[in-house]
């Protein structure tokens, strides 16, 4: 596998995950492992617990994993962006590192983008998961529909969950688009505005097990809030060329 330039790159961003980590990776090798050639980048994220040391053991006995360490705390935009830079894979699926996305949707979303994607080989395309069966508690439920209401009124995204962490895009798309902190969440709004085709598949979403969420109200509602502005910004001012391109059709 390590030999192979991977079809699929699965990039997994976590911080405090310890419990969930060595779970996850046995997931995506049992979804992926007789399917495409597949890599697994782990970013850890500065944890403070045994994250790292088991990301580590597992590597070494497994050549699919690719482990990131992060020696300051960057935030989950940043840990997928090294993710994604580590890939080799030219499709990337990205997973929340707590464990309540399901591997096992991976396959379908990857096929799909493929579809798309072939139909027109310059346009950007992202295949979002869609949550539409959450299970989080009634606050985690209602925040994250009225921000997700929010930010579909105010972007034009046309997408339901911009928040689920599974979807699959191409690497160099992605590297292609303005980085900042927190840009993870409007991944569909940036596609779009780059040109790009985003289409909402539903997935699954099950309870996390282990751990404790990383976000509540202030890094979800004020910060978001924040980053919205600016990327209003951003679209208004985008111009995308309408293009045609003549010579060397081989």
């Amino acid at each position: 596998m390590s030999q192979r330039v991977p079809e699929v790159s699965v990039v997994v961003p976590v911080h405090n995950e310890s419990l969930n980590v060595v779970p996850l990776l046995r997931q995506i090798e049992a979804a992926l492992g007789g399917l495409v050639a597949f890599e697994a980048v782990f970013v850890d994220d500065c944890s403070t617990d045994d994250t790292a040391a088991k990301l580590r053991d597992f590597a070494q006995q497994n050549a699919w994993l690719v482990v990131v360490l992060h020696h300051n705390n960057c935030g989950q935009s940043t840990a997928v962006r090294s993710g994604v830079r580590s890939a080799r894979g030219a499709a990337i699926a990205t997973l929340d590192g707590d464990g309540q996305n399901d591997p096992a949707d991976i396959a379908a979303l990857v096929a799909r983008w493929r579809e798309l994607r072939g139909a027109d080989a310059l346009r950007p395309v992202l295949i979002a998961g869609w949550r539409s069966r959450r299970n989080d508690n009634w606050m985690r439920r209602i925040s994250s529909r009225v921000a997700n209401a929010v930010r579909s009124r105010l972007l034009g995204d046309s997408t339901p969950d911009t928040g689920c962490g599974l979807k699959v895009f191409g690497r160099d798309d992605f590297l292609a688009l303005p980085y900042f902190d927190h840009m993870h969440r409007f991944l569909p709004a940036l596609v779009r505005r780059a040109g790009g085709l985003v289409e909402s598949v539903p997935v699954a979403h099950r309870p996390r097990e282990h751990g404790q969420s990383h976000y509540g109200i202030h890094n979800r509602l004020w910060v978001g809030l924040v980053d919205l502005c600016g990327v209003m910004w951003l679209q208004r001012r985008a111009k995308v060329p309408l293009v045609e391109r003549v010579g060397n059709k081989d």
